[in-house]
């Protein structure tokens, strides 16, 4: 699936799927270090994205004479510039996870303590939540609107 400019890369790009070794104990020090490489990938490629598109916004900046040639570069930007921001965003998420794993406090849900799962966080390595603290919160933000 290609990536557009109103449309963030929220997956890293390639990874190899953690293999739990008979007997490890969970977020061992070598899953740690696995879903922090994996962090680690994924802002680069963020931060690579924010390069090439100022890049691009640096080189495409034009004075377009007609009106509708420069409203249609205008809402280009607009929509790259938008991305980006839900992009550093992200980044900073993924910052805060990185933090948490060099805390030792990564792959248990805030709210009931469980493991979050090595799939799911390989899914979504800023995951907070286990998938039914997760599922629970989305009912209730479907309820409630909030």
């Amino acid at each position: 699936m290609a990536k557009t400019a109103d449309q963030p890369r929220e997956r890293i790009t390639s990874f190899t799927p953690y293999e739990m070794k008979k007997g490890e104990d969970y977020m061992s020090a070598e899953m740690l270090e696995h879903f922090k490489g994996l962090l680690m990938q994924w802002k680069q490629e963020l931060m690579e994205e924010v390069d090439r598109t100022m890049h691009h916004m640096q080189e495409d900046a034009a004075n377009y004479a007609d009106p509708s040639d420069r409203a249609t570069q205008e809402e280009e930007f607009s929509l790259e510039l938008r991305t980006r921001d839900r992009e550093r965003k992200l980044i900073k998420k993924i910052d805060q996870t990185i933090d948490r794993i060099d805390k030792d406090d990564y792959g248990f849900c805030d709210q009931c303590g469980v493991e979050i799962g090595i799939r799911r966080l390989e899914a979504r390595p800023t995951a907070t939540l286990c998938i039914d603290c997760k599922t629970l919160a989305e009912i209730r933000e479907r309820q409630t609107g909030i």
